[in-house]
């Protein structure tokens, strides 16, 4: 289909070769520039959906990953938990710059949402985001009373976001963890960048791929794009994962890799969903405020990790 018209305009407005698309980083950059990057104002903040009051939200630490977690059962009843991973190219995004999503899957899931504050890179290569996203959702596991968990555990996150959690999924599942659900919003899953939407997506959209190389290489320079911490697609053997909903934006640079993913998942006897959206750009999903396409998959989202849950 042609590009919906609020992503053309997204794209009129911002530009498309340049890195301005959502959750994007504008390289190649220096690490001084990446600094100032994630200093300055965001400016599609108000486009990130409404910060919801919630009775409950409190920054923790897990082990030594800061968190934050969300509640809108003002109660102490044990509830569900999603770990929520947010984008940035593994290079930016916080916990902070992501609250609203946090609020918005604590009321629309019901339960405890758990913000993970990663590190990034160039400070923190490879592999430490995925080190840090699986001792979240390992700590959960092991302190479910600190959670006010009942023991139902999901994952979730956008973009590189989507990676931790891919990575997340099969380290739980060899380690004998039970994983509820695995939600993955345009995830970044094969650093060999070899499918064909690598290629029809390359120029002109929201994430060139010569950005996200250049993203892939500042998080892991040197790193084997076979090694499934870094490339969950090139995990020999999916059979066990937790069950998934991929969403995917047709004009995503990455927007194949979500689909063989899921497909890989199928084969595998994982039941999985996987959705399309038509007309849509990278990073869709988290600016609902200038995408009414992202606010439907948002629901969806939310909808199929309750379901799961």
């Amino acid at each position: 289909m042609p590009l919906h018209p609020q992503a053309r305009e997204f794209l009129a407005t911002a530009g498309s070769d340049e890195g301005a698309g959502p959750g994007s980083a504008r390289g190649p950059m220096t690490p001084a520039d990446i600094l100032s990057m994630r200093a300055a104002p965001d400016r599609y903040a108000l486009h990130r959906g409404p910060l919801t009051t919630l009775p409950f939200v409190r920054d923790e630490v897990a082990e030594e990953v800061p968190i934050r977690i969300y509640r809108a059962d003002p109660g102490d009843a044990l509830l569900p938990v999603v770990v929520y991973f947010h984008d940035g190219g593994f290079v930016r995004g916080s916990v902070k710059r992501s609250d609203a999503m946090g609020r918005f899957l604590a009321v629309r899931t019901g339960a405890v949402v758990v913000s993970a504050g990663y590190r990034l890179a160039p400070e923190h290569p490879f592999p430490a985001a995925a080190d840090d996203a699986w001792t979240v959702v390992r700590d959960i596991f092991a302190r479910p009373a600190f959670y006010q968990s009942n023991g139902s555990v999901a994952v979730a996150g956008e973009g590189a976001g989507g990676n931790l959690a891919a990575v997340a999924a099969w380290q739980a599942r060899d380690a004998g963890l039970r994983l509820a659900h695995q939600a993955l919003a345009c995830p970044v899953l094969d650093a060999a960048m070899e499918l064909p939407s690598h290629r029809d997506y390359a120029k002109g959209y929201a994430l060139p791929a010569a950005e996200l190389a250049w993203l892939l290489d500042t998080y892991a320079p040197g790193a084997d794009p076979a090694d499934p911490r870094l490339s969950p697609l090139r995990l020999p053997d999916a059979a066990g994962l937790p069950p998934a909903t991929v969403v995917t934006a047709e004009y995503d640079v990455v927007r194949d890799e979500g689909e063989a993913y899921a497909r890989r998942l199928e084969e595998a006897g994982v039941p999985v969903e996987c959705r399309r959206w038509d007309g849509a750009l990278h990073g869709f999903t988290a600016l609902p405020g200038l995408f009414d396409q992202g606010a439907e998959a948002r629901d969806y989202l939310a909808a199929r990790l309750k379901e799961a849950l």
